[in-house]
């Protein structure tokens, strides 16, 4: 059978499913159910699911979790977190719960611009073409009214374009590099339409030009270094102790540990990999684009020459500072925002945020995940904890029993949790 089809978009959802299964299933009956057995039985809330994307066949369900007990600038947060991973909802509400009794997490807006850029080549001088702009930039703001009206009567707009030489790197390449405020919007439906209209603008004025200009993209960039958030934790060395945690070596060690993932890129990557445990499932959970969020973060982390961590922290004069710096361009508005019903329930629970106070919330996650990793990893080690919270993953692999469920439960409540071990526990039982 050739798995070759035409006009797929246009068939039913069924009919997507039946030529599915039939094509790569074997027409396997179960896989049939299982793809069905995910639809939302509310054909309303189905229908809107369908429509996010293309050619839909069922839903893909994630867990929503909640960390509770979050202290942010003196308000208490309870924040709704989007992961399949296990330990990390439990991580950051042990690291809220930590810290609530210690002063809380601090978080501030540092920046909020953003960035798009008109991608052309010129075969033309530079001096030329830079008469040429300064000539015709009223023009580009004249002509991008339209599309900046509303939201510059929000306070918003274009805040400035530039145009860059880049012909060092690459023959005849040259970018109008504009910068945005968007509010509560992520903004880039508004950007790239603002960017669309630059090239447009430029291309119609290019025929007053000595020499070829080529339009080659207009795009946003992900990478926002000056829309930054930064979140902080700090107490005296002593309040660090607990359950029998020596305050100073523990305060010690971490410092340590983020030094070493600042200098070691191999450790780095997992460093930073695991803040964003916390950043994407609060991305997640509020419709937000976590995919946009990684790309500009990682970027945002080798902004030195080198990949390194996102986190900081030191002790000075008895105190202990952990703090996170990240580039974090979110929305309130737009998007699944108003139109996923979960989205809207998170962010209810949030308290309803603007773009500002959800970048704070965010990064408070990213720096609480990373707490709670490097405090694991600095006493007890990573795999305790962790293990344990992936006990019912294995025990679920192994189709468990509710009974056999609480007496394995039970037993690793003093032992060392591994596959191994676990397997072994579900096997005698069985025996």
């Amino acid at each position: 059978m050739t798995k070759l089809v035409s006009g797929f978009s246009k068939l039913s959802k069924n009919e997507k499913i039946d030529w599915l299964t039939a094509t790569y299933l074997n027409g396997n009956t179960t896989a049939k159910n299982t793809i069905k057995q995910y639809w939302n039985s509310n054909e309303k809330l189905q229908s809107l699911h369908d429509d996010f994307i293309e050619n839909t066949i069922s839903n893909f369900y994630l867990p929503l979790g909640i960390a509770p007990n979050f202290d942010i600038n003196g308000t208490i947060y309870t924040i709704p977190m989007v992961i399949e991973e296990s330990s990390v909802v439990a991580a950051a509400s042990k690291a809220a719960k930590f810290w609530q009794t210690r002063g809380g997490f601090k978080a501030e807006v540092v920046s909020t611009e953003k960035i798009g850029q008109v991608h052309f080549t010129y075969s033309g001088t530079f001096k030329d073409l830079q008469a040429f702009f300064n000539t015709i930039k009223p023009q580009i703001l004249k002509d991008s009214k339209a599309i900046t009206k509303n939201m510059e009567k929000r306070g918003g707009g274009i805040l400035d374009i530039v145009l860059v030489n880049k012909t060092k790197d690459l023959k005849d390449y040259y970018q109008l590099h504009a910068t945005f405020e968007t509010l509560d919007a992520m903004g880039a439906n508004f950007i790239n339409s603002c960017l669309e209209q630059f090239a447009t603008t430029l291309k119609n004025e290019a025929t007053k030009l000595k020499g070829n200009l080529n339009v080659v993209m207009s795009i946003l960039s992900n990478y926002v270094p000056n829309c930054i958030v930064k979140a902080s934790v700090s107490c005296k060395i002593e309040e660090l102790a607990d359950k029998g945690i020596n305050a100073e070596e523990f305060a010690t060690k971490f410092v340590q540990a983020v030094n070493i993932a600042k200098v070691e890129p191999y450790r780095a990557v997992t460093h930073n990999k695991g803040i964003m445990n916390g950043v994407d499932a609060v991305v997640l959970a509020t419709g937000n684009d976590f995919r946009a969020i990684e790309a500009g973060v990682h970027a945002y982390a080798s902004k030195n020459g080198t990949y390194s961590s996102l986190t900081h922290a030191k002790i000075e004069n008895g105190i202990f500072t952990f703090w996170i710096e990240l580039p974090l361009a979110l929305g309130t508005v737009g998007g699944l925002t108003k139109l996923h019903p979960l989205v809207k329930l998170a962010l209810e629970v949030l308290g309803n945020p603007n773009a500002k106070q959800l970048m704070q919330i965010v990064a408070v996650a990213g720096l609480a995940q990373n707490f709670g990793a490097l405090r694991s990893l600095t006493t007890t080690g990573i795999q305790e904890g962790h293990m344990k919270m992936h006990l019912m993953n294995i025990l679920n692999q192994f189709e468990a029993t509710k009974e056999e469920k609480t007496i394995i439960v039970e037993k690793f409540k003093t032992e060392t949790v591994t596959h191994s071990a676990v397997v072994e526990a579900i096997n005698g039982l069985r025996k």
